[in-house]
């Protein structure tokens, strides 16, 4: 086979220049010369040594004309998939087994509050029902519990309009979440990307417009707003202008600072317009769908004179009940929640949107039947104000989120600097915004549910 290689070559030789022949002839000379021999030997590094090795030094000339070249000792696996290509590397993370220690304590709670929510459907609810729905209903009038309020539960809120807004929003950054973290346990995302992650949310953000319209003006009109106009503009612009002017401030900072992080004006300009070219638009057309539905028909009619409120104890009283109940749903992310901040501002890849898929889901069942069991008690204390107690309960899981963030800027990073400062504590505003207005529309559509279900079900005169 080498006689053949070199017999090809001189004869492709003769069919070229004289010039270009003796450059040639020079080139190879060169690469013959007893310098271009490599300097060592393999076998002098132990950890380089090979049993079936003959030639401890190459020349580069006789490989060039394929005298020296022999089948390669590793052999190509076609049973690993190109996408996977990285997975005997990441397998080997010491990180894999926290994961998983985190997903456990993440179930434990879920089965916890799975098992109080069924304990209460199926045997106190179930009951309470029984005994609200039996032939003597003078028995039942003297009885409290939470059918004494079904004249009062389906009041509007106060505020309804800036309720209607966060759910809106809410809505819009929950199908984002779901369909980014979807996609990136597909693979479409990658990790060496750090960027994909960012782009896929942000575009699928302003797409989304329509649905955060849509239920924003739903709600509004079931609460029996009328400013329709103002509600339109303030699901469009209320918590999009406060991230987009917090995320200007931090860009501003870097551009005084001299950063090469700093974002082009010309991409703000871009981001602008998806904004308000794309976004507001998409957010108008869900509003006049929703104004055109009818207002959602609540089960029971409500009463024209407010219920008094008895004198509630320590724990039916609201801030307690919403400071408690964001205490599950961040046992269940708060491991997640570091290796998320080493992401960001440890420079570490994150690539486990698997485990992240999987909390999201029990962060998901957790804020639901927290929101659940406390509006259950706050009903049977004949508190009928959960409308906005639903939203905040899981909401204030922000809260916590942030006191994390506090505890992580000054046990875990060596930050210096006022500007440094500024951006993180910015930087980590926007998430807890973000997620705040993220759990808690997800206790409120759960409380909700909730509340329709159990009074559709009782007889009321």
């Amino acid at each position: 086979m080498s006689s053949l290689y070199i017999v090809l070559s001189h004869a492709y030789l003769q069919t070229l220049s004289p010039s270009l022949q003796t450059l040639i002839q020079l080139f190879v000379n060169r690469l013959d010369s007893v310098e271009s021999v490599l300097p060592y030997e393999y076998d002098v590094f132990d950890f380089c040594k090979d049993d079936n090795e003959r030639r401890p030094s190459e020349n580069l000339g006789q490989v060039l004309f394929g005298e020296r070249i022999e089948t390669s000792p590793y052999k190509e696996n076609n049973d690993i998939k190109w996408a996977s290509r990285w997975d005997y590397i990441l397998v080997s993370m010491p990180h894999t087994n926290i994961q998983w220690f985190s997903i456990m304590n993440s179930l434990v709670i879920v089965l916890f509050l799975s098992g109080m929510v069924a304990m209460i459907m199926l045997r106190t609810l179930h009951k309470d029902i029984a005994r609200y729905n039996q032939v003597d209903q003078e028995d039942a009038q003297e009885e409290s519990g939470w059918k004494q309020v079904h004249g009062d539960v389906f009041r509007p809120p106060r505020k309804g309009m800036l309720l209607s807004v966060f759910l809106g929003q809410g809505t819009q950054i929950f199908i984002m979440t779901f369909i980014t973290l979807f996609l990136a346990c597909l693979g479409f995302l990658s990790p060496a990307n750090r960027g994909a992650l960012m782009t896929c949310s942000v575009v699928l953000w302003v797409l989304l417009g329509t649905p955060a319209g849509y239920v924003s003006s739903r709600l509004y009109k079931t609460f029996g707003g009328e400013k329709w106009k103002t509600n339109v503009l303030l699901t469009a612009l209320l918590c999009p202008g406060i991230v987009f002017a917090d995320f200007f401030l931090m860009n501003l900072i870097l551009w005084v600072e001299g950063s090469s992080a700093a974002i082009p004006f010309g991409t703000l300009v871009a981001i602008l317009a998806l904004w308000f070219g794309i976004s507001v638009p998409l957010t108008f057309v869900g509003a006049y769908f929703g104004f055109k539905k009818p207002a959602i028909e609540q089960p029971v009619r409500t009463n024209q004179i407010p219920r008094q409120i008895p004198e509630q104890s320590f724990f039916t009283k609201p801030v307690p009940g919403i400071v408690m109940g964001g205490i599950l749903p961040f046992g269940c992310i708060f491991i997640q929640l570091f290796f998320i901040l080493n992401s960001i501002w440890s420079h570490q890849m994150y690539y486990m949107f698997g485990f992240l898929f999987l909390v999201f889901i029990i962060l998901l069942i957790t804020c639901s039947e927290a929101t659940i069991l406390l509006c259950y008690f706050h009903l049977c204390a004949e508190d009928y104000h959960w409308w906005w107690r639903s939203f905040l309960t899981s909401g204030f899981t922000a809260v916590y989120l942030f006191v994390y963030a506090v505890h992580y800027f000054f046990s875990k990073l060596q930050i210096v600097g006022a500007a440094s400062t500024i951006l993180y504590f910015g930087y980590t505003s926007i998430m807890v915004l973000i997620f705040f207005l993220f759990t808690g529309t997800i206790g409120f559509f759960a409380c909700f549910w909730f509340v329709n279900k159990i009074y559709s079900v009782v007889k009321v005169d």
